[in-house]
């Protein structure tokens, strides 16, 4: 049986990760600040299955570690980005793996395979057709310095180092993952309501992915040996955000037409606001399509009724 570390392990992609794993009979071992809040955190059916450790310490010397899954980070998206939030963005990703470099570079035995989290975010800043960014962006298309840029960047050069190690090594680059909990889960309520709608001019594009593809697209990079470098864990048709509140206030069957002013946005939001909800490239998958990946739920009106559970 294969061995994996998580960490980030008990988040809302690494919930389903470790339910996943564990169907396919890895051995799951995920990294975590508490074991007992971490145990509740894990799905009822995983929970007595997965192990958790407090400290790379726990890990034994002779125990064989195939592969790493670097998920850790404090949330971007939970208020406005403030000189001590940013630190704790760059500590959370930068800090924990090179905690993770030094810890596997001191050992005998190394993961032969690591996926280290990134964003979409590292492709910068764009607002669809009204800056002249509407082009498709690929993992080897140019960026656009911003903040959420320099994080990313950052990000992934602190795990450069596994290749050094000898692993092979793959960025993930995340888009927003829609599924039960999440970026959805806070969406819902306005647009519940009859309060939804575009943000800004919505012609900001937003790579989404559905959370079964996610898992699915991780576990496609664990195990094929071909993929390597930047991959964009997006389904492969984004939309603007015009269209994402038109897709989802026809799926819940409400209307959707209350926009909110972009210097609202910027008031209320500040940088956050800014990079996160006005801003937005039309990302694409090209990397995992060309390997062979399928996506379960390519569009998004078929994800979003498939997530809230209603029969169009």
């Amino acid at each position: 049986m294969a061995t994996v570390l998580i960490t980030g392990g008990t988040g809302f992609i690494g919930r389903h990760l470790c339910q996943q794993l564990v169907a396919e009979n890895w051995q799951v071992i995920v990294l975590t600040r508490s074991s007992k809040a971490g145990t509740r955190q894990l799905p009822d059916d995983v929970r007595h299955k997965v192990r958790l450790i407090e400290s790379l310490d726990q890990l034994e010397p002779e125990l064989v570690i195939d592969g790493l899954i670097n998920l850790a980070g404090e949330p971007l998206a939970k208020g406005r980005w403030t000189a001590a939030r940013k630190e704790k963005f760059y500590t959370s990703r930068i800090g924990t793996t090179e905690q993770l470099c030094a810890f596997f570079s001191a050992r005998t035995q190394r993961p032969k395979v690591v996926i280290s989290g990134s964003a979409i975010g590292f492709y910068g800043g764009g607002t669809g057709d009204s800056n002249g960014d509407n082009k498709p962006v690929d993992e080897s298309s140019p960026v656009v310095d911003n903040f959420s840029h320099q994080l990313c960047s950052s990000w992934e050069q602190s795990a450069a180092a596994f290749e050094a190690l000898g692993a092979r090594l793959v960025y993930l680059r995340t888009g927003i993952v829609l599924g039960h909990g999440g970026a959805l889960e806070k969406m819902l309520p306005p647009f519940k309501l009859a309060l939804g709608g575009p943000i800004g001019d919505g012609q900001q594009w937003m790579p989404w992915i559905h959370i079964e593809d996610m898992v699915a697209l991780i576990m496609h990079c664990l195990s094929c040996d071909n993929i390597s470098g930047p991959v964009n864990a997006t389904a492969p048709n984004p939309v603007s955000n015009a269209e994402f509140s038109r897709t989802l206030g026809v799926v819940l069957r409400r209307p959707a037409l209350l926009a909110m002013p972009a210097l609202m946005v910027k008031i209320l939001f500040g940088q956050m606001g800014e990079e996160l909800l006005l801003q937005g490239r039309q990302v694409i998958p090209r990397k995992v399509q060309d390997s062979g990946f399928n996506f379960q739920y390519p569009l998004l009106q078929q994800a979003l009724s498939n997530l809230l559970a209603i029969k169009k």
